[in-house]
């Protein structure tokens, strides 16, 4: 099991409208998360920063092709479409990063 994490902003004009959403996410969508091996999977709200910080546990092999499967989804890409103008990108992310990734400093079981 390999933990990530990674931080966004969010448009402070969209927070209610991104936390309503985030309260009935999609059933598509949460089935394409499971299916990606992906478990335990949170986002916070960091405010009055509006940064978010998601966090999850990846439990399969191959990370990279079950991220590519999961954008490839037709009800993901929807529900990204929704939530990506209320997103604001870190300028300090990667290149071709979204959600700017975050180092694992510590962590107790």
């Amino acid at each position: 099991m390999q933990r990530y994490g990674s931080v966004i902003g969010l448009d402070p004009a969209q927070m209610e409208e991104y936390k309503r959403i985030h309260a009935a996410v999609w059933p598509d969508v949460l089935k394409q998360i499971r299916a990606s091996n992906v478990r335990n999977y949170s986002i916070f709200l960091r405010e009055p920063e509006k940064l978010l910080f998601s966090y999850y546990e990846y439990v399969g092999t191959d990370h990279d092709a079950d991220m590519a499967r999961m954008a490839q989804d037709p009800r993901t890409q929807e529900w990204w479409a929704i939530c990506k103008p209320m997103q604001r990108p870190l300028d300090s992310r990667a290149e071709g990063e979204w959600w700017a990734s975050a180092e694992e400093v510590f962590h107790v079981d």
